[in-house]
C-alpha cells in the first residue's frame, strides 16, 4: 500500500471539518498545523519536541506527535 493510500480523511469532532489522519506530521521546527480549530507550532530542537498551542480559554497547551495524530490535524486552517 502506498503512503497516499494510508492517509485517511476524517471529520474533526470539535469543528465538524475534515482533517488528515495517518499522514506524517511535519518535523521542521516552527512548523504549523491545525487541530480542533486551533493552530499548533512545533517547538524543541534536539531530543523531545512538542506542539504548542492554546485551548478554547486561551491557556497554553502542549501536545505530543501522538496526541495530534489521534485528534487529527491539517496543514491548513479549514
Amino acid at each position: 500500500m502506498s503512503a497516499e493510500a494510508a492517509i485517511a480523511i476524517a471529520e474533526d469532532p470539535v469543528t465538524d471539518r475534515k482533517t488528515t489522519r495517518g499522514a506524517s506530521l511535519p518535523t521542521a521546527p516552527c512548523s504549523v498545523v491545525w487541530s480542533g480549530g486551533h493552530a499548533y507550532v512545533l517547538e524543541g530542537g534536539h531530543g523531545r519536541s512538542h506542539w504548542v498551542g492554546v485551548d478554547d480559554r486561551g491557556r497554553p497547551t502542549l501536545m505530543s506527535h501522538a496526541d495530534l495524530q489521534r485528534r487529527g490535524w491539517s496543514r491548513t486552517r479549514l
